[in-house]
């Protein structure tokens, strides 16, 4: 492993920060057109670290970055293994493609975009790739504070209101979440997620109701993060709200409850967690069906294209819960790809979304005849979103849906679990196709109308074409995707070879060649005797 690679696992954390100083410092009112290339430079430079990091995850050893060479579980390290590239690529790819359509002068409607852009981004990464649960915290609340200056991006009553209940709400988790820490540091005397994996699995019974009041206290914290019902409804207004830039970046803010949700329960509530095993192993099943029938119904409701794409985004939110819950290989295996096909076709819907209200003018994107946009993208890029958040064939969400149904039968929710898929596309298809027959269908009503729609600035098109284009990719190379989220979730029902990465680095042993940060290949227990080698691959 090269000292250039070795340090590439930490630069989807620096990077953003680095380009969040050098805005602050150029100044987006004196110097727009800079602030632009530096965010949108850093987008892309993210997007190929995140490629090369997950080509070296492919190798299904993780890659422990030990920052200031403290070992673990006293010092702070992070961790990429196969789930955190594929959510650092996802994070890459949909801040490029937000990046560049705010450049076409949706950044300037505020002050700071960029800046805050990155500092989320950076949050984002961070909370993917951090192997400390306080660290966690910390990444959460840096991407929070990002996001309410986001939301409120442009102004308006609306987006005040909807970012006060937004903010109101995570604070509110958030003192749960320190709580949960608390509860989980005062039993085990450790907060990283390896060590803690190990301490709660050894844990005697007396201690087992604090350490299940802690792990269904995270998991609660998570589930607000996610937008899971009953804990969901201040996303709908919220995302509605944002301006498209930050709307399409916000799709994977929900993702990161996802990951946390999943992350703890497999590494430390796992099958061998003993007191807390499978914490919430039978309620998440259930809790993803109900999330996913409400959010549909509530798409059939919407008078608005941008609160029918927010309840999409909670659809797919009880879909991944309905997979993951299973805690089975093809369940989660499922799940994850459908992480990532629902997170691309909901970016670009709100990408879409936010273009066909700037040509409608004051109709905005309500559901009501009107002008027709004339930009000649927006009608077949509809189409193809339209058909991959159905999930209709041949689109990737046909197969991620398959997928979901074969691992549901045999379970006890079973008949549950394909009612809800059916039930929800077909809802889902029905909201789709009336809202394009009513946006692209519809002849303007009057000359007036006619006249007052505004052109797309060209620039815009490319973002949409960008997500697009994945969208056809994840269709085409459905089946080499599928193979990786199949090692990815094995990884995650296996976790010894991440704990043993990561737990207790012998720091007696020569210097790694890859330079100061890189844990070595050997690592002991907490007895001192050593454990098998952790590869090659990420120490």
């Amino acid at each position: 492993m090269s000292l250039v690679l070795g340090h590439l696992v930490i630069a989807p954390v620096v990077l953003p920060l680095l380009s969040a100083a050098l805005i602050l410092l150029l100044g987006d009112r004196r110097r727009p057109a800079a602030c632009r290339a530096v965010s949108i430079g850093s987008c892309v430079s993210l997007l190929l670290a995140a490629l090369c990091l997950l080509g070296w995850s492919s190798s299904g050893q993780p890659a422990v970055y030990a920052v200031g060479d403290w070992p673990a579980p006293y010092g702070i390290v992070l961790v990429l293994d196969r789930l955190a590239a594929v959510m650092l690529l996802l994070a890459a790819l949909l801040s490029l493609a937000a990046a560049w359509f705010a450049a076409g002068g949706w950044d300037l409607r505020g002050r700071h975009f960029h800046a805050l852009f990155q500092l989320q981004l950076m949050g984002l990464n961070g909370a993917f790739l951090t192997g400390d649960l306080f660290n966690l915290f910390v990444f959460f609340e840096l991407l929070l504070i990002a996001s309410y200056g986001l939301m409120l991006h442009g102004g308006g009553v609306g987006r005040q209101r909807a970012t006060l209940h937004y903010v109101v709400c995570n604070l509110f988790a958030s003192t749960l979440f320190l709580v949960a820490v608390s509860l989980l540091y005062g039993v085990t005397g450790t907060l990283n997620m390896a060590d803690l994996g190990l301490q709660v699995a050894a844990a005697p019974a007396d201690d087992g109701p604090l350490l299940r009041s802690a792990g269904l206290l995270l998991v609660v914290v998570f589930a607000v993060k996610a937008a899971v019902l009953p804990l969901g409804f201040w996303l709908r207004d919220g995302y509605a709200n944002a301006s498209p830039p930050v709307a399409c970046l916000f799709a994977l803010m929900t993702k990161v409850g996802i990951y946390a949700i999943v992350r703890s329960c497999t590494l430390m509530f796992g099958e061998e967690a003993g007191v807390a095993a499978w914490l919430v192993g039978e309620w998440l099943v259930p809790i993803g069906i109900a999330t996913l029938a409400m959010a549909s119904i509530a798409a059939l409701a919407c008078r608005n294209l941008g609160e029918l794409v927010a309840c999409l985004v909670v659809a797919s939110v009880g879909s991944m819960l309905l997979g993951a819950g299973l805690f089975t290989a093809q369940g989660l295996s499922a799940a994850l790809f459908y992480l990532v096909h629902s997170t691309v076709a909901v970016g670009l819907l709100f990408l879409l979304a936010g273009e066909i209200a700037h040509e409608r003018g004051a109709l905005g994107s309500d559901l009501l005849p009107g002008p027709m946009p004339q930009a000649r993208h927006l009608a077949p890029l509809f189409l193809l979103a339209a058909i991959a958040a159905s999930g209709l064939p041949p689109a990737g969400g046909f197969v991620t849906k398959v997928g979901l149904l074969q691992a549901a039968v045999g379970g006890s929710w079973a008949l549950g679990s394909w009612l809800a898929v059916f039930g929800s596309s077909l809802l889902v298809l029905v909201a789709l196709v009336r809202s394009g027959s009513m946006i692209f269908w519809r002849p303007a009503s009057s000359a007036a109308d006619t006249a007052a729609v505004r052109p797309t600035p060209v620039a815009s098109a490319g973002p949409a074409w960008l997500l697009a284009l994945c969208l056809l990719l994840l269709t085409v190379g459905a089946r080499p995707v599928q193979s990786f989220m199949d090692a990815t979730a094995e990884q995650l029902l296996e976790p010894a070879g991440y704990v043993e990465a990561v737990i207790r680095p012998d720091f007696s042993s020569p210097p790694d060649p890859a330079g100061p940060g890189m844990a070595p290949l050997r690592a002991q227990g907490r007895d001192g005797g050593a454990l098998a080698p952790a590869g090659g691959g990420g120490t």
